[in-house]
């Protein structure tokens, strides 16, 4: 089995013994890695412009807020925004700051008829550390995947 159907498969392991109604949850590692071996595999970051612009980004990653700042309103037209940007048979992968709103972006793609749908654990910045401060123990940035400030 090639690294990347491994990773497919842990990924649809997790998904099934969580009840995810998407094809399953993948680490940072492995979102990274699919990207690298799934060249039309999407990474949608749906976090907002706020944290875009003051967080940081990862490079060439699609751009769809799920929730605006401040408040966190809902955005009514993301899923129209998906299908207009994302093709409906490639693999996509949500990230957003620590994995929720990205699981949320992972079910609404699949209630709009995305078939392979993954959302990235931990997030963009992970957990929190001892110092309350995230980006350091987990997450894309903890991890040490490329990323540059927005």
């Amino acid at each position: 089995m090639s690294k990347i159907n491994e990773i497919l498969h842990r990924a649809g392991e997790r998904g099934s013994s969580q009840g995810l109604p998407y094809a399953g949850a993948v680490t940072p590692d492995e979102a990274y890695e699919l990207l690298q071996g799934i060249p039309e595999a999407v990474l949608v970051d749906v976090r907002s412009q706020a944290e875009w612009q003051f967080v940081g980004v990862v490079p060439d990653a699609l751009r769809i807020e799920l929730r605006s700042f401040p408040g966190m309103v809902p955005n009514p037209n993301f899923a129209n925004q998906l299908m207009q940007q994302v093709d409906k048979e490639k693999v996509v992968l949500f990230l957003c700051r620590s994995g929720a709103r990205s699981d949320e972006a992972a079910r609404l793609a699949t209630a709009s008829g995305y078939a392979t749908v993954y959302n990235v654990l931990e997030g963009f910045e992970g957990d929190k550390d001892g110092e309350q401060h995230r980006g350091r123990i987990n997450g894309w940035k903890g991890r040490g995947l490329p990323w540059i400030q927005g």
